[in-house]
């Protein structure tokens, strides 16, 4: 069984609880990483320019692609598939609460 570390930044934003997105949690990722836009793109190996769409919330990610950013990143694929799937929720207008068991 593989063990995925939590960054500083995720820990942060599950403590903290409330709305958070997918972007802001991959830009709280990359600054407690201390990478630029440019490093984390080539990491995740997207452009610079779609990761900053991604981080101001102008493209959304599929739930395929959310999964992939938290292998490459080392990290929960629970956490960053939920995130990506409550933001899909919220998108639609509806108030309910994603949860995985």
């Amino acid at each position: 069984m593989t063990t995925k570390r939590k960054s500083s930044a995720v820990r942060l934003l599950a403590e903290l609880g409330g709305d958070y997105n997918f972007g802001s949690m991959l830009a709280a990722i990359r600054e407690g990483e201390g990478y630029s836009q440019s490093e984390m793109a080539r990491r995740l190996g997207i452009s610079r320019s779609h990761l900053c769409d991604i981080e101001k919330r102008r493209k959304a990610v599929s739930l395929a692609r959310a999964a992939e950013f938290a292998r490459t990143l080392g990290l929960s694929e629970k956490q960053f598939v939920r995130v990506a799937v409550q933001e899909l929720v919220d998108e639609t207008g509806l108030q309910v609460q994603v949860v995985f068991a």
